[in-house]
């Protein structure tokens, strides 16, 4: 079984010799916490849930003709585009930040990308992608702004409404950088409730770095905007997005289904990795993030002063809750893993 069971919701159809068999990854019981479920992203095709996104777009250039193509990334979406672009017979330039993960970089030009490596953020990384995007005959193949990639992603929510007993669960737990599980999410559950597929959709409790919270910021405030803030730096690479172009989207999306947006410590984040490891699930720190918070949630006194973790608290404690594992730990530097 392969995402693409869900064919009549997606907007091309699959082409068998871009496919690599992406979706369906498991749902598995958490071990240390048994209320959560953890969904294996990190075991498709390119170690990432990005590949959900990615193979939809390429299908889609390799119709209607794309030549070359470009993108801008921290690591995994690039490093998915690179692979199914790849396939279609698509020269990609991939524009990472030039302090990306040596495992993903490894990644990407096995793939056969061109790399350009941007000094300073991702802010900054995506400013020199953007200044170069539009040139005739090149198709800015972005996570952020295509929407064929939101339809592959939305393949995610599909499937724990299937693996849960055609149920969505009570609350999902995800990763929020640029916001592209958040609303690939929210889109597959306003779908499959306007078809009468399922009663409700479920709370968001979307996760960043302490490090760079802009958007925890803004709900720590009321805004609906992201609020400006000075990133710091964080082993969460993935989720390090000072400015997301769509965060006033993301805001809503999480408001709406009645959730909130909270941040964790790399510290946090790195205890939660090491406790995943422990249950044989090996996965970069971004994908760490989320279960983090789910153990956050359990310590009592913690954050006791922040509105967001007083109403994240009950919707990560009881219930169903899904949390995503959405890389693979090979994508980081070993480093950064402090387990025997």
């Amino acid at each position: 079984m392969t995402m693409w069971r869900y064919r009549e919701v997606l907007p091309i159809g699959a082409d068998p010799e871009i496919s690599l068999g992406e979706g369906m990854t498991p749902l598995v019981r958490s071990r240390a916490l048994p209320h959560i479920l953890l969904k294996l992203d990190f075991l498709m095709p390119t170690l990432s849930f990005k590949d959900r996104g990615a193979v939809v777009l390429a299908t889609l250039a390799k119709r209607i003709g794309v030549e070359r193509a470009m993108v801008d990334s921290s690591g995994n979406a690039g490093t998915a585009i690179a692979a199914y672009f790849a396939r279609a017979g698509i020269a990609c330039t991939v524009f990472v930040p030039a302090s990306t993960s040596p495992g993903k970089l490894a990644q990407l030009r096995a793939h056969g990308a061109r790399l350009e490596l941007v000094p300073g953020t991702r802010a900054d990384t995506s400013a020199a992608a953007l200044e170069v995007a539009g040139v005739d005959g090149v198709m800015y193949a972005s996570h952020i702004y295509h929407p064929y990639f939101f339809h592959g992603v939305k393949s995610y929510g599909y499937e724990l409404w299937e693996q849960n007993g055609f149920e969505l669960p009570d609350t999902v737990v995800l990763p929020v950088g640029n916001g592209t599980l958040v609303l690939g999410c929210q889109l597959a559950f306003s779908e499959l409730v306007r078809a009468g597929l399922a009663t409700r959709a479920p709370k968001i409790v979307a996760v960043q770095a302490r490090a760079c919270a802009p958007l925890e910021a803004a709900e720590l405030t009321g805004s609906t905007e992201p609020v400006e803030v000075d990133p710091g730096e964080t082993i969460a690479e993935g989720i390090a997005i000072a400015a997301p172009p769509r965060g006033a989207q993301i805001l809503a999306a999480i408001r709406d289904s009645g959730g909130t947006v909270v941040s964790v410590t790399d510290n946090q984040i790195q205890a939660a990795r090491d406790v995943l490891a422990d249950e044989g699930l090996f996965v970069e720190p971004t994908a760490a993030a989320c279960f983090a918070a789910t153990r956050v949630a359990r310590e009592e006194g913690l954050d006791a002063e922040s509105a967001t973790w007083a109403r994240a608290r009950p919707l990560l404690s009881s219930g169903v809750v899904v949390v995503p594992l959405c890389g693979a730990g090979l994508k980081s530097p070993a480093g950064s893993y402090s387990g025997a």
